[in-house]
């Protein structure tokens, strides 16, 4: 029963359609920080945020519009069954749904999703050994990474429960001979941590480009060293960073916010 007075239920109405044209704004942030980085794959690939106060209901982007095309206002309001929630011209990409209501549906924290196919993160996807230690932000992005196997393009809803329990705690993952992906609590968190593992991917496909034999692993107590830094502060460091790249955006790709 609704015991709310009708001033308070329209105050309460005002408050989560402010919340969710927040989330809505990040989320388009983060579609364009991934063009204007050079991560994005034409129309292919997700990025997602689960709505303040609803289990339910995330944003995905519309299928069949590039990253530097997304606004706030064109995303699309879907469920954890696909069934689309408001009116859009648009549908949805079904591997996009697969990945993202997997994680939504079972990770609390996990409330913007990022998943990509840049060149650097697909190629180290291949690599046997994965992500190695061998730069600062590989070791800054190594104790939050989890590995999935690939089982071909991401149609099979039963593939889910496999997506999630890979994926265990961790806040990013390497989706074996198919991209990167990241989540967070904040746009901001999921943005850094995608952040420093597509950065730690190309610097280790630079520098295996002289051989494996010829590049040196950072020394096992560094490698201890960071994990124990990074440890704590990662948060407070993403939600320093993130205005930067909002006005950064602002600057080069304006109009994400409309």
């Amino acid at each position: 029963m609704d015991t709310l007075a009708p001033a308070d239920r329209t105050t309460a109405q005002t408050d989560t359609a402010s919340q969710e044209w927040q989330i809505r704004v990040e989320l388009a942030a983060l579609y364009r920080l991934v063009a204007l980085h050079g991560w994005d794959d034409a129309i292919y690939t997700h990025i997602s945020a689960r709505l303040p106060g609803d289990d339910h209901h995330f944003l995905i982007n519309p299928y069949g519009m590039f990253f530097e095309e997304i606004t706030a206002s064109s995303l699309v309001k879907i469920d954890l069954d696909g069934k689309i929630i408001e009116p859009t011209p648009y549908k949805v990409n079904p591997a996009g749904f697969t990945i993202h209501s997997a994680i939504h549906g079972a990770r609390e924290d996990a409330r913007f999703v990022m998943h990509l196919h840049s060149d650097h993160g697909v190629a180290v996807s291949t690599h046997s050994e994965g992500l190695l230690p061998l730069t600062q932000h590989a070791l800054i992005a190594l104790p939050s990474i989890s590995y999935h196997g690939y089982e071909g393009i991401a149609l099979n809803l039963e593939e889910r429960e496999r997506i999630v329990a890979d994926l265990g705690d961790k806040k990013t993952m390497i989706l074996r001979n198919h991209g990167t992906l990241a989540v967070g609590e904040t746009a901001a968190e999921a943005w850094l941590g995608m952040y420093y593992l597509e950065k730690a991917c190309a610097q280790q496909v630079a520098a295996l480009s002289i051989g494996r034999d010829k590049v040196m692993l950072a020394p096992a107590a560094a490698q201890e060293e960071v994990r124990q830094q990074v440890s704590t502060g990662r948060a407070k460091s993403a939600m320093l960073a993130w205005p930067g790249f909002l006005r950064q955006l602002d600057r080069r790709l304006p109009g994400y916010d409309s």
